[in-house]
């Protein structure tokens, strides 16, 4: 098979009419030069320069394998730069996973953000919880997952998982304006309640709140869907307790901070310890600044270096 430096010395010793200025600008010697030409010669079995007195001509066979060589050189030169921008994260593929909250919120503004820096780079977007998600990442099927954890409902990521703090969100009580419910749970024991399915985080959080106020919560609906919770609320059919990223601010809905101990999401990006991919620190700075700063009861984690999962 032909050695593409082969090529390569051939072109600029046809083009310079000399071995010692093909030397030059290669950067070999002249003797280098002379061996690569022979092994070339004996690999084609051409004939490729006449060697003279007073130095060497190129011959027909040497003319005409420059031009077959040139697209194939260019073709090479052409991967050679797409490696490099491979390697560097300039295009490459990452794959992103998202509970609903963070997809609404923060992917978004994080794409957003790494298109203007890496316009080239394709990013698949997969969205479920935080298990379907770790799981997902430990399968190989994501690069990163935007994962959460309530503070009276902590948990533990595998230990093989690098673990980025992005954000802390209050948990807020959602009640319909001019209702004229207590904006304390513990004035809230007889209202009837919307949250989360039964077994989530969520819905964990809100009975270990009420608890800690004296009274079991009646659930009168369940949703995943923090638009629909938000939307059921307005219309007078209950109040709600979600976190600061799952609300958005309507005249219809009165949002109040709980200040209980535990009150409060955390918001995180984990990934494999061994994954390379170019693009996951860029993917990851990328979701650190769609955090929104100055929004009531969403906090920006602190720069920090990144922990491990367990």
């Amino acid at each position: 098979m032909l050695k593409p430096q082969h090529l390569l010395t051939l072109r600029a010793a046809v083009r310079s009419g000399s071995f010692v200025i093909a030397a030059r600008e290669l950067g070999y010697t002249a003797s280098a030069i002379s061996q690569q030409i022979s092994a070339l010669e004996k690999e084609t079995g051409l004939t490729l320069f006449e060697r003279e007195a007073h130095g060497i001509r190129a011959t027909a066979a040497a003319h005409r394998l420059v031009d077959l060589g040139t697209p194939v050189l260019a073709a090479l030169d052409d991967l050679d730069h797409q490696v490099r921008e491979l390697a560097t994260g300039a295009t490459g593929r990452l794959r992103l996973g998202s509970f609903p909250t963070a997809g609404v919120r923060l992917v978004p503004p994080a794409l957003s953000a790494l298109a203007k820096t890496r316009p080239r780079a394709q990013i698949q977007l997969e969205e479920g919880e935080p298990d379907e998600l770790v799981a997902a990442l430990n399968d190989g099927d994501l690069d990163v997952a935007l994962v959460y954890e309530y503070g009276l409902s902590p948990r533990q990521w595998p230990d093989n998982l690098t673990c980025h703090h992005l954000a802390r969100e209050d948990l807020v009580l959602l009640r319909a304006r001019d209702s004229g419910l207590s904006a304390r749970l513990a004035g809230l024991s007889q209202a009837r309640w919307i949250t989360s399915r039964e077994g989530t985080a969520g819905a964990l959080t809100l009975v270990r709140l009420c608890a800690a106020a004296g009274f079991e919560a009646t659930v009168a609906f369940r949703s995943n869907n923090y638009d629909v919770v938000r939307e059921l609320v307005s219309a007078g059919l209950g109040v709600a307790v979600v976190p600061a990223l799952g609300h958005s601010p309507g005249e219809a809905v009165e949002a109040t901070r709980l200040t209980q101990h535990g009150a409060m999401r955390r918001v995180m990006a984990l990934h494999r310890a061994e994954n390379t991919n170019p693009l996951l620190d860029t993917m990851v700075s990328a979701l650190r600044s769609a955090v929104p700063e100055g929004e009531p009861y969403v906090h920006p984690a602190p720069a920090e270096e990144p922990r491990d999962g367990g």
